[in-house]
């Protein structure tokens, strides 16, 4: 069990954004896409399912952005939310 990504770590570069995701997770599909249109770059992925941690927390959440200060944004969400999460709007 590991917990590497419950906190802001050194896996995680400044300003990288994270998605907490599972595979086969249309929501997180559609996330990314959204991430692509309004930043012009995917996230990086975390596979919760290898994880109890990540899986008991993220379950039924995701897909869930986690910037590198550790603030989340959790589905749903479209591209103003997503703007203003960012910083954008």
């Amino acid at each position: 069990m590991s917990r590497r990504y419950l906190l802001p770590c050194a896996e995680q570069a400044q300003g990288e954004l994270l998605m907490y995701s599972t595979t086969g997770c249309h929501l997180c599909e559609q996330a990314q896409a959204l991430l692509v249109r309004v930043l012009g770059r995917p996230a990086r992925e975390v596979e919760i399912a290898d994880d109890e941690v990540l899986l008991e927390r993220y379950g039924v959440r995701i897909p869930v952005l986690r910037r590198a200060n550790g603030d989340e944004l959790g589905w749903p969400f479209d591209e103003s939310a997503l703007r203003r999460w960012l910083g954008m709007a």
